[in-house]
């Protein structure tokens, strides 16, 4: 089977860890079919960059170890052109759709990337599958919402990465049920397995006698950033060796400097974005890995967390309760930093079996890439 694969959310220059779950699953898939990756990314006059997210060109030329990867530009203005981003996207598409001669077009993010897949397999006759991660299924702004109901009635098969994303688009987009698969992250065993604590924070330069908590992912305010530094600086005056290790860029960064260099009882690192085996080492450096999102799809960081025999402290948002439960970790209120401040403080002073918590998971990305490919011949059988 031949499968072109549409989505921004791929490795790009400056920033290897972008959309890093797709592009496992998209290294795996490779090994059980013919496949290409269209990475379409909105390029931007030098006079308007976006100041919502740390925005990075494409460059055609960047290479991704097991991947056939093209990427490709269409034109952009911030906020102006969003209504029309799936058409501009769509337009890139066509010439190179034909070139690979598919059988079936995989889009994954929703808006805009898959409602170009959708113009462009609809013109090619192609079925279309689409892929949701969490927050392109949890859109605020109308227009993007308004845009993304055609593509999920469009689509032969839906492929979402936790159940409670699946009764979202059933929801509140009138999904057809039938057409939705839930296909769970993977995790990477090779590299997200239990690690001496102390061979990790020596590599670090972490004092061996620290309690440090260890947040990974995008500095923006929606993960819960704020309330994060609120809850440690509560818990600071009474634990001295408290230590908090930021994992991740964004548009935050300066806001969290500022914070941090106003409040000395604050103990924070930000060492920035990380690749896998440098994240593996954070998490077993860690006594525990926070998470204290507002909303989510179906979080790899805290399956990696207990991969690697660490508890967690998350939120009940999303599919973030089909992960955690009271063997592994503590579930707290979103947006509140007193409640995190306590669910911090009762795993830190809890005794965890770092064996068990690393026994959770075992689920591979070539099973997400099986399942993956399934979904696909299931849509290239219901358009014959």
């Amino acid at each position: 089977m031949r499968i072109l694969i549409v989505t921004s959310q791929f490795p790009i220059a400056g920033e290897p860890n972008r959309g890093r779950p797709i592009h496992q699953t998209v290294r795996e898939l490779s090994k059980l079919a013919d496949v290409r990756v269209l990475s379409p990314v909105a390029s931007y006059p030098r006079w308007a960059k976006p100041r919502s997210y740390l925005f990075r060109a494409a460059d055609a030329t960047h290479a991704v170890p097991g991947c056939d990867v093209r990427y490709i530009d269409y034109p952009a203005l911030p906020m102006i052109s969003r209504p029309f981003n799936g058409w501009l996207c769509a337009r890139t598409l066509h010439a190179p759709l034909r070139d690979f001669a598919p059988d079936v077009v995989l889009s994954y993010w929703l808006y805009p990337d898959a409602f170009g897949a959708m113009h462009a397999a609809r013109r090619a006759g192609l079925p279309l599958v689409v892929g949701a991660r969490g927050s392109d299924l949890r859109v605020r702004d109308a227009i993007s919402k308004r845009l993304t109901r055609p593509v999920l009635h469009a689509a032969q098969r839906i492929l979402v990465v936790s159940e409670d994303l699946g009764r979202v688009a059933a929801r509140d987009y009138d999904a057809d049920p039938a057409r939705i698969r839930a296909i769970p992250n993977g995790c990477d065993a090779t590299i997200f397995h239990p690690q001496s604590r102390a061979d990790a924070r020596a590599a670090l330069g972490i004092d061996a006698d620290a309690e440090l908590v260890v947040y990974v992912g995008r500095l923006v305010p929606e993960k819960g950033l704020r309330e994060l530094l609120d809850a440690m600086a509560t818990l600071a005056p009474q634990r001295s060796k408290l230590q908090l290790a930021l994992i991740g860029e964004g548009p935050m960064r300066a806001e969290l400097d500022t914070r941090i260099a106003a409040d000395p009882a604050l103990r924070v690192r930000l060492p920035g974005a990380q690749g896998p085996h440098e994240v593996a080492r954070w998490m077993a450096a860690s006594d525990l890995v926070t998470l204290p999102s507002y909303s989510e799809g179906h979080p790899n960081v805290l399956v990696e967390a207990l991969a690697c025999g660490r508890p967690v402290v998350a939120t009940p948002v999303g599919g973030i309760p089909e992960v955690v439960d009271a063997d592994c970790g503590l579930l707290v209120p979103a947006r509140d930093p007193a409640a995190l401040a306590g669910g911090l403080r009762d795993a830190l002073d809890r005794r965890w079996d770092e064996t068990a918590l690393s026994r959770r998971f075992s689920r591979g990305w070539d099973a997400v890439a099986t399942d993956t490919l399934r979904a696909c011949e299931e849509a290239l059988i219901a358009v014959k």
